[in-house]
């Protein structure tokens, strides 16, 4: 069988970060050292040679990348600096670009100057929506509801998701066809797939594979963050007309808000601190999309706090402009970060997971997928 090679491969990489993909002489070690690489998934070693080599259909195949969490011990022990756990960290960007219809993932990812002006389109859409359509102005006392009406809100919220939602469906099918690309995968009949759907769910909610590196810490971390942003996604979009309503008075509701901004708050400036201290190795590259996601929660949660405690203060002007201020900075940062960006391997990767237990299911079943054609088989 042949196989096409692209010389440009590693340079394209290398654009997404991965610059020292040619400092690597396939030692082994950062396999060796890896808690989650095994005999049929031998990450990193395998995804940087593929990059060397130029080979462009095995990578796009590969669903090892998503394998990687990005503990950073292969990095700390690489004799030669090549940095592989940065390396895995760039073919996952390149890889969100290549599943991404629209190529905006692709411009988001290599120019800080795109990405900018996309987040100030988006915002500046918000604002003027609010210039020009909201509701009478209550002075004497917080009437939320009449300044943004919550119907249209709700509305406009669940116009948002459904629209990001099948934006990002659309990116996951791409990334089934492109994994599967081989003749002999697309012989998997449908019952194999819909035996496997707990494997997607379960992973989608506990990341629990993240539990077997080395320290359970960032899993812990990560489990909280992602339950702050299901929280607070519950409340915008399923709970808002109970959420969002007028007066200054406390309500029970308030509870999940307090949990949930919490969350997001705490671990965003932990993160951002991690990132300025660079002490551990997973903060020592920081690419600007990271910077960007992390200072756009920051911003997301502190103008919800604000929001929040002007409404409790009876303060109605500073409650309706810093209303609109939050979602002059949460929606750009939804827009731009769930399909595209950071927030898009929260389904790539618990669907990598997946499509792993679909080709191990249909080989045990005699299926015609021979062992050569299954990127790795690991426990899940």
């Amino acid at each position: 069988m042949s196989t096409r090679v692209d010389p440009d491969l590693s340079r394209e990489v290398a654009k997404f970060g991965a610059e020292d993909t040619q400092q690597c002489i396939h030692c082994g070690n950062c396999t060796a050292v890896c808690s989650l690489a095994g005999p049929d998934a031998v990450f990193p070693r395998k995804i940087i040679r593929y990059a060397q080599l130029g080979l462009r259909d095995k990578l796009l195949s590969s669903t090892e990348p998503w394998l990687c969490y990005y503990c950073g011990e292969c990095s700390q022990t690489c004799p030669r600096q090549a940095n592989p756990g940065e390396i895995m960290m760039s073919v996952r960007r390149w890889l969100t670009a290549q599943y991404d219809w629209t190529g905006f993932a692709e411009r988001l990812y290599l120019s800080t100057r795109w990405e900018i002006a996309a987040l100030t389109v988006v915002a500046a859409l918000v604002v003027a929506a609010f210039l020009l359509f909201h509701g009478p102005i209550v002075t004497d006392r917080v009437e939320l509801n009449t300044f943004a009406p919550v119907f249209w809100v709700e509305l406009g919220d669940w116009l948002l998701a459904v629209t990001l939602g099948s934006l990002l469906l659309v990116n996951s099918f791409r990334m089934v066809r492109l994994t599967l690309q081989s003749d002999r995968d697309r012989t998997i009949p449908t019952y194999v797939y819909l035996a496997e759907l707990r494997t997607l769910v379960v992973h989608f909610l506990t990341q629990k594979r993240w539990r077997n590196c080395e320290s359970l810490t960032r899993w812990w971390k990560h489990a909280m963050l992602v339950s702050g942003y299901l929280t607070m996604m519950l409340l915008v979009i399923v709970l808002l007309r109970w959420f969002q309503t007028d007066g200054s008075e406390w309500r029970i509701i308030d509870l999940l808000g307090y949990y949930a901004t919490g969350v997001l708050l705490y671990f965003t400036i932990d993160a951002i601190l991690g990132r300025l201290r660079r002490g551990e190795e997973i903060h020592k590259h920081s690419h600007v999309s990271d910077w960007t996601f992390l200072v756009l929660l920051l911003l997301t949660s502190s103008t919800g706090i604000l929001v929040h405690l002007f409404r409790l203060a009876g303060l109605a002007m500073p409650t309706y402009a810093t209303y609109v201020v939050h979602l002059a900075v949460a929606i750009p940062m939804l827009v731009v970060e769930v399909p595209f960006g950071k927030w898009s391997h929260l389904a790539y990767r618990p669907l990598a997971l997946y499509l792993i237990a679909v080709k191990h299911r249909a080989e045990q079943v005699a299926l015609p997928v021979p062992s050569s054609d299954l990127h790795q088989r690991v426990p899940i």
